[in-house]
């Protein structure tokens, strides 16, 4: 599968690394499955379930067991023994307030991790996205460099033919020397995207590379923006966590509700005294057996501190839901139209500027090698040749990151490429 990093490639490129060809849907998969922090945020499932566990318990009993001694060995007071069983009963719906407040909670984890996916998946197919555009960077200098390169082998026997000048032999191949350079430069940058895909894959190894592998026509959409919107509102993650976090809110309130609400201490238990030998008041050992309850003094229900925190949570939650609204909306709408400009200037580009540039540098080369025109006059053609590409190419990135945003930005996904 994996096979040396000098395919397609130059040989003054690093060849010391393997590369392995990954396709979009395959990387996207991989993604979700070994992607580390995704692995680490599914674990809030299982904490917010296993938190309605925890609501579910009721007040455990306490269980009393004592001696005591009369302490007048002398008179023969006698001994005993007694237990008890104590058991707090809730009142006002506490327990129940308490799993509804940790089933929302739970809840609330699903679009959390919902979300998290969301842009997740938009942030690795702008990285995948980025390392194709780096490749196609990397070419475009390279392919320059081999014929600056060519062209500076041709002077130096012209120069010797007397042909040319000394000078313009020279100029060539110092022109040569510093696209080499720029070549690096950008060598040194796809590496760089490659690498951070590693991050996303969760792949610990050093010494190997994934190629992304794809093309830049196949993100041209039609949307109507008012549908975007719509779309938005009913289907984004985070608007969902806002919904439910008002949801919560309320269930906060009916829980410090509840808990102002007294509770019921019930008792019960068995005393044992030994026989009593004293001379004033003999007396047989006996056994009692009491029941009782208990009523706490609820004095912190005068200071209703959990109850205003909760009732202003809950209008906290409300205004910010609204404000993930209008967020929303604005996000859509500035994505929209960053995609229809993009998508002009890609249509711009279609209309043979690449053709045009590539032309007037074939021409310039022809002429100077008739002697017909000067170097200079080439290494303008060349160099404009080369921003038409790499402008042509970072739009086309750009065209596709914006599909991204916008589709990240209405909570839809059709992208594959």
């Amino acid at each position: 599968m994996a096979k040396a990093f000098t395919q397609n490639k130059p040989e003054f490129i690093d060849t010391s690394f393997v590369q392995i060809k990954i396709d979009y849907t395959d990387y996207l998969a991989l993604v979700g499955k070994n992607n580390l922090n995704y692995a680490a945020q599914k674990f809030n499932i299982n904490i917010a379930n296993a938190q309605i566990e925890t609501a579910k318990i009721f007040p455990d009993p306490q269980i009393i067991f004592g001696y005591f001694d009369n302490g007048q060995r002398r008179m023969n007071m006698g001994y005993g023994f007694n237990s008890g069983l104590n058991w707090t009963l809730e009142l006002g719906g506490k327990r129940k307030a308490r799993i509804n407040l940790a089933n929302s909670q739970a809840e609330l984890a699903h679009y959390l991790l919902q979300d998290y996916f969301r842009n997740l998946r938009a942030d690795a197919t702008l990285g995948f996205l980025a390392a194709m555009k780096d490749n196609l960077l990397l070419d475009i200098l390279s392919n320059s460099y081999l014929q600056m390169s060519k062209l500076a082998q041709s002077d130096s026997i012209r120069f010797k033919l007397a042909s040319i000048t000394q000078v313009d032999a020279r100029q060539s191949k110092l022109e040569a020397g510093m696209m080499l350079n720029n070549v690096y430069q950008a060598d040194a940058q796809f590496k760089n995207s490659l690498i951070s895909l590693w991050l996303l894959l969760g792949v610990k190894q050093t010494d190997t590379l994934f190629l992304p592998q794809g093309d830049f026509s196949k993100f041209e959409r039609n949307f109507i923006l008012s549908d975007l919107v719509i779309t938005a509102q009913n289907n984004r993650a985070d608007l969902s966590v806002a919904l439910q976090n008002k949801n919560i809110s309320q269930h906060i309130l009916q829980l410090a509700k509840a808990n102002r609400i007294i509770d019921l201490g019930i008792a019960t238990g068995i005393t044992y005294s030994s026989y009593d030998r004293n001379i004033i008041a003999p007396t047989p050992s006996y056994a009692q057996v009491g029941i009782g309850i208990s009523v706490p003094l609820k004095f912190s229900n005068n200071h209703p501190g959990e109850l205003k925190t909760a009732y202003y949570s809950s209008l906290q939650a409300e205004t910010q839901y609204r404000q993930i609204e209008l967020q929303i909306q604005d996000e859509v709408v500035q994505a929209y139209f960053n995609y229809l400009s993009m998508q002009k200037q890609v249509q711009q580009f279609n209309t043979g500027l690449l053709t045009e540039a590539q032309a007037v540098l074939d021409g310039k080369i022809y002429s100077y090698k008739r002697g017909e025109t000067s170097l200079l006059e080439v290494l303008n053609a060349q160099r404009t040749f080369n921003e038409v590409q790499q402008d042509y190419y970072q739009t086309l990135y750009s065209y596709a990151a914006a599909l991204v945003e916008l589709e990240r930005a209405a909570g839809i996904w059709d992208i594959n490429f």
